[in-house]
């Protein structure tokens, strides 16, 4: 009889699904770029991206973290941790005839080591800086959570 192997929850934090807008860059600040998020905790997130991230390098993220992981109201953050992984989304994403766009688009998941509340005058993500990522139809559910979206 084969049992199925038992796999360990090694996230400390509880992950909530929701599509945000992040602007990011790396430490040295010569890669910049713009993305989505897929879902987030206080302790990591893992977004999508064109931008040519690797695995290992230091990393700063803006984005608006919602009530829900703050105990309080949304506040924009900048949170500052390292990539952990790096994966190709392909034609997983992909439902539109721009081929090429959806192919460079990746997945990355981030740790964070630490991150600074900022005031509301700070420089914010661009919503349409990054509609480019997202298919005409997508652009809407940006900044809603996804469970409240539909299918």
């Amino acid at each position: 009889m084969n049992t199925p192997p038992v796999r360990v929850e090694r996230r400390v934090g509880q992950r909530f699904p929701y599509l945000l807008p992040v602007s990011l860059r790396d430490s040295s600040g010569s890669i910049q770029g713009s993305g989505f998020t897929q879902d987030l905790s206080s302790r990591g997130v893992f977004l999508f991206t064109d931008a040519p991230i690797h695995e290992g390098i230091e990393i700063d993220l803006t984005l608006q973290m919602p009530s829900e992981i703050t105990l309080g109201e949304n506040m924009r953050v900048r949170c500052h941790g390292r990539v952990l992984r790096v994966m190709k989304s392909g034609a997983a994403y992909h439902n539109s005839a721009d081929s090429s766009r959806a192919e460079s688009r990746i997945g990355v998941a981030v740790r964070f080591d630490n991150y600074e509340y900022l005031p509301e005058s700070a420089e914010s993500c661009s919503v349409g800086r990054i509609a480019a990522l997202h298919d005409r139809d997508d652009e809407n559910l940006s900044l809603a959570p996804a469970s409240d979206r539909t299918s």
